[in-house]
């Protein structure tokens, strides 16, 4: 049975990350536009990736052969997102209109926000892909506010999901053990429930991605999971692309998290046995699938999401053949700050160049 959450006062933002999927979001992910930006330079990796993907798991694995927790289930799926509502408006601005909207994934009802440009549509789509806010204390449509506001104002419409078991969407309880996989379900199903909703002001044929943290990694999932659904992807601060390396940095090292990290080692294994498992839930080990190009923002200074697994992300794609680039921001930390105007730039002449025209 299924219930909605209400909308509690914000509170001091958890920077913990869960599994896979998973990862931390700045407390700054609510604050205003920072000052004016300092030059950043595009970084070339050179190592090893967390995950070699001439070990990949097969991604032709049958609907029956797959482990209903892996990414081999997902892409096996048959999505039905549908029902995109506008439901009241929250603000008008001089550029655009904001709005409360609920959208159908699967038996979930989810919530989120949409800001719709002022004018004559159809503008392209955003879903934009929050990073990890304890959903305890999370309200709807929190998290990449900065974002949220910028991009509605350079043109584009923006789907903010809340998630299961965020704000006024739908509970899952199994959703923590089955690692938020579902997460990429509700992502995956708000792209679609766009293409149907029959909206003038939304063009179904130029929808894109942007996630940030924990939100990086949900879209690294939805592009391997189900490749041609978007047009772009841009990821700041991303999550790893390898599941343990999420699931060593945000739940073992968290003394608070001690009962889940060893429920999840007595269901699925512990990751440095290198089981099947692990490798099924790691985006990294079906990069061959990406059909999309990728953006990845990076601070140097992040301690919660290391810059070498973003390097890691990029040595991988690129050796799958696949279109990435990652720009790399000296002394930026995890939540952006005096750079974040000159991410958002390279942002929307990426989103330009591959949505708009």
């Amino acid at each position: 049975m299924t219930s909605r959450r209400p909308l509690p006062l914000l509170l001091c933002l958890v920077l913990v990350g869960l599994v896979t999927v998973t990862g931390c979001s700045g407390a700054t992910d609510d604050a205003a536009a920072p000052r004016a930006s300092t030059s950043a330079t595009p970084s070339t990796p050179a190592a090893s990736p967390p995950s070699s993907p001439s070990s990949a798991p097969s991604s032709s694995t049958t609907a029956a052969d797959a482990n209903p927790v892996s990414l081999q289930a997902l892409m096996n799926k048959q999505y039905d997102g549908r029902a995109l509502r506008l439901r009241r408006v929250l603000l008008r601005t001089d550029k655009y209109t904001r709005y409360a909207v609920t959208y159908r994934s699967g038996r979930l009802r989810i919530s989120g926000v949409m800001n719709i440009p002022d004018g004559r549509g159809p503008f392209p789509v955003l879903i934009l892909n929050h990073g990890y806010i304890d959903p305890a204390v999370y309200r709807t449509g929190q998290g990449l506010m900065r974002e949220q506001d910028y991009l509605a104002r350079h043109g584009y419409a923006v789907l903010h999901t809340d998630y299961r078991n965020h704000a006024q969407s739908d509970d899952d309880p199994t959703a923590e053990l089955k690692l938020r996989l579902g997460y990429t379900e509700d992502v995956i199903n708000a792209v679609l429930a766009v293409k149907k909703s029959g909206n003038p002001a939304l063009d179904p044929e130029r929808v894109g991605l942007v996630g940030r943290s924990m939100g990086g990694g949900v879209s690294y999932n939805v592009l391997v999971a189900q490749p041609g659904l978007v047009k772009a992807a841009v990821v700041f601060a991303p999550v790893s692309s390898s599941a343990g390396d999420n699931f060593n940095q945000f739940i073992r090292n968290d003394p608070g998290r001690n009962s889940l990290a060893r429920r999840i080692i007595e269901r699925y294994g512990a990751p440095e046995r290198g089981s099947k498992f692990w490798r099924n839930v790691s985006a990294v080990n079906f990069f061959d699938r990406v059909t999309e190009p990728i953006l990845i923002h990076h601070g140097t200074s992040d301690d919660m999401c290391p810059p070498r697994w973003s390097r890691a992300t990029v040595r991988a794609l690129q050796r799958a053949g696949k279109d990435v680039r990652l720009f790399s921001y000296p002394g930026e930390e995890h939540a952006f700050g005096p750079q974040w105007p000159l991410s958002m730039r390279r942002t929307v002449a990426f989103l330009d160049k591959h949505l708009a025209g």
